[in-house]
């Protein structure tokens, strides 16, 4: 699998392009600060000052790096598809090289920090229904309120990754309710097939 940079992202990483392996590996150390300390615009501006830049080029740079790097762990890229992703960027196979150690360096530490960011959801298991309903009573001969009971169950991943856990949670709607659910639900659907989401989804798995 290759991953596919966006225009901004090239063009903060085609600072490094025209420079030596060493200003290369500087840079790496810099972005391996970054995500150990967070940003340290002190070494920013030395940086800056020796390759004659502004000091937001480089921190563009640095963020570029980053974002590199957890792009290539979040999609678990071997060194073919490394290489071939970074391939059009301009840098000389000698950077190529130092670039690969730089994410297998970093590779299991960073795959761990975004194994915990991820958000782990319920998902849908089974739904289970029926309906319910009280036909008359002393006062009322001719009264009818049908109701739905619903039992949704739904399995969440356990943190060590050995299978799911599954909850049940039992519900109690009207049919006039359960219509507008369903209605919502179906309009939901319907607008994560647009061209728009597809678009938007697309941004974000290039994101991190």
């Amino acid at each position: 699998m290759l991953i596919s940079l966006r225009n901004d992202h090239k063009e903060h990483l085609s600072l490094l392009t025209n420079q030596s392996v060493q200003v290369l590996i500087d840079f790496c150390k810099l972005a391996i600060d970054f995500l150990q300390n967070g940003p340290n615009l002190k070494f920013y501006a030395a940086a800056a000052e020796k390759l004659s830049v502004e000091v937001d080029a480089v921190q563009n740079c640095v963020y570029g790096l980053v974002n590199l790097l957890l792009l290539s762990c979040k999609h678990k890229l071997s060194e073919a598809d490394f290489r071939d992703s970074i391939l059009t960027l301009g840098f000389s196979p000698e950077q190529e090289n130092i670039l690969h150690k730089f994410y297998e360096s970093k590779k299991a530490e960073i795959t761990q920090i975004l194994n915990k960011l991820t958000v782990n959801e319920p998902h849908y298991d089974n739904l289970e229904w029926r309906f319910e309903v009280q036909v008359s009573s002393r006062s009322l001969h001719h009264q009818v309120v049908p109701l739905i009971t619903l039992d949704l169950a739904l399995k969440t991943l356990k943190d060590d990754g050995s299978g799911y856990h599954k909850e049940h949670h039992l519900l109690q709607t009207d049919v006039t309710n359960l219509q507008h659910i369903a209605h919502e639900l179906e309009k939901a659907l319907n607008e994560s097939r647009s061209r728009h989401s597809r678009k938007i989804q697309r941004t974000l798995d290039n994101k991190v």
